[in-house]
Formats: structure tokens, sequence, C-alpha cells
């Protein structure tokens, strides 16, 4: 089976409970509006055509849309995207779905380009990235990242805390079941994402000028509904990465 396949059976099958994990999407108020506020901030002014890659269940894309922009939300898997496809729907939002690999977008011109913790899951980070720029040629790269792995060592034992707690309090896991050793060893981001990987890994593609910045406020209101002592702990460093 190639990788391609392996990663959309995985995506499929995690689409069932996905959206029940409050890490996978804003559940709260505060939380859609800070993100709201981000992406307002960080995409070019409505309305813009936008591709969202990696989409998933959508909520990027549905906030985007919400904002007045024309989203066309990528996705390789068929079972994530029915999940925004019915969102979509339920809120009256129009989103534009597209099934496919990330490194083979639809055409554009975009005038932006963005994904969430996508490029973990990528075989080949750097080739999609350049499809994205070859569609959006004139556009902006909007690049949505956390802190994962053990790129930082000190979030590392965080998040080993952070499971620990979350299993004595009898919390599902965020998937159904991990990737495999065979499948994170071919994804170049699979065990880690830094900060500086992610710029490093823009300006390859050829995407020029990137800026990083910490979402502090996404940060925020994501951890001031948390529980104490998951409080004490907070959440993983969000960061983005714009160029173009």
């Amino acid at each position: 089976m190639s990788i391609a396949d392996q990663i959309r059976r995985y995506w499929d099958a995690d689409a069932a409970t996905y959206d029940q994990m409050p890490s996978h999407r804003p559940t709260s108020a505060g939380e859609i509006a800070a993100w709201s506020s981000a992406l307002a901030r960080l995409l070019p002014a409505p309305p813009s055509r936008v591709l969202d890659c990696g989409a998933g269940t959508g909520f990027l894309s549905l906030i985007a849309a919400r904002l007045g922009h024309k989203v066309t939300a990528l996705d390789l898997s068929p079972g994530m995207l029915a999940k925004l496809h019915d969102r979509a729907t339920a809120e009256g939002v129009g989103v534009e779905i597209v099934e496919g690999p990330a490194d083979q977008p639809p055409p554009g011109p975009f005038d932006a380009v963005m994904e969430r913790h996508l490029l973990w899951t990528l075989p080949d980070p750097v080739a999609a990235l350049r499809a994205w720029r070859a569609v959006a040629p004139g556009g902006r790269l909007v690049v949505i990242e956390s802190v994962r792995g053990d790129a930082d060592r000190a979030e590392a034992l965080k998040a080993k805390a952070r499971a620990l707690l979350g299993r004595a309090r009898g919390r599902h896991a965020d998937h159904h079941a991990p990737y495999s050793d065979a499948l994170l060893a071919a994804l170049p981001m699979g065990r880690s994402t830094s900060p500086s990987q992610v710029v490093e890994t823009v300006s390859a593609a050829g995407w020029p000028d990137p800026w990083l910045e910490r979402l502090h406020d996404v940060e925020w209101a994501t951890a001031v509904g948390l529980p104490m002592p998951d409080r004490l702990l907070g959440v993983a460093p969000r960061f983005t990465v714009t160029a173009g």
C-alpha cells in the first residue's frame, strides 16, 4: 500500500470521532472568536480566493467563509470532507470541496493558501508548498502549526504530562490510533515540528520573506477554558508562518 493510501485510510477511519476531541476544533465562543480574529488578520482582505489544504472537517474553511472569502477545501480523505460538507450545509456556508493530495491542488489562481497541522503528515512538504506556490503565484501563504514531538524538550514533557492527566481522567485519545513507526519514518516532520523547521521548509519551497509569530490569543482562549490542573500545563505553543 502506498504512503498516500495509508494516510487516506487512517484519516477516513479517524473521521468518525475526530470532531469529538476538543483539541481538533474550537468549541467555545472565545476560541472561535480568537481564531476568527487571527484569520481576519492573516488572510488578505475579503472577498479573496482561499485554498485550505488538508482542510479535514473544515473549521478553518468555515471561519474563512464566514469572513467573506471564497474558500476551496482540499483534503485526501473523503471521510473528513464528508464531515465538512455536512457542517457547511447545516450552517448554510458555501465552501467548494475538492478531494485530492496536498501536492496536487486545484487550479488557481488563489489569493491565499492556508493549512493547519498538515505539514507533519506530508511525505514531501517542500513539494507540496511548491505546488501551492504555483497556484498562488502572487498570493499569501498562511501556515498554522504547533510545537510537536521532541522539537522542544520542555514542551515534550508538558505534552506527556497532559496525556497522563487525560488518561487518569478517562479521556479518550485524540485519535483512534497512532501512526505506525514505518509511516512516521517516511514523513520528514512525522516525529517533531519546530518553528525553525517550518520557516526553513517554507523558504526551501520558494515562498519569499517568511514571517513567524506566535498565536498567543488562540492559546489563551483555549487554555482559559481548561479545568485545573490542566490549565497549569497549558496547551502546545501555536504559531504561524506567513509568506508571499
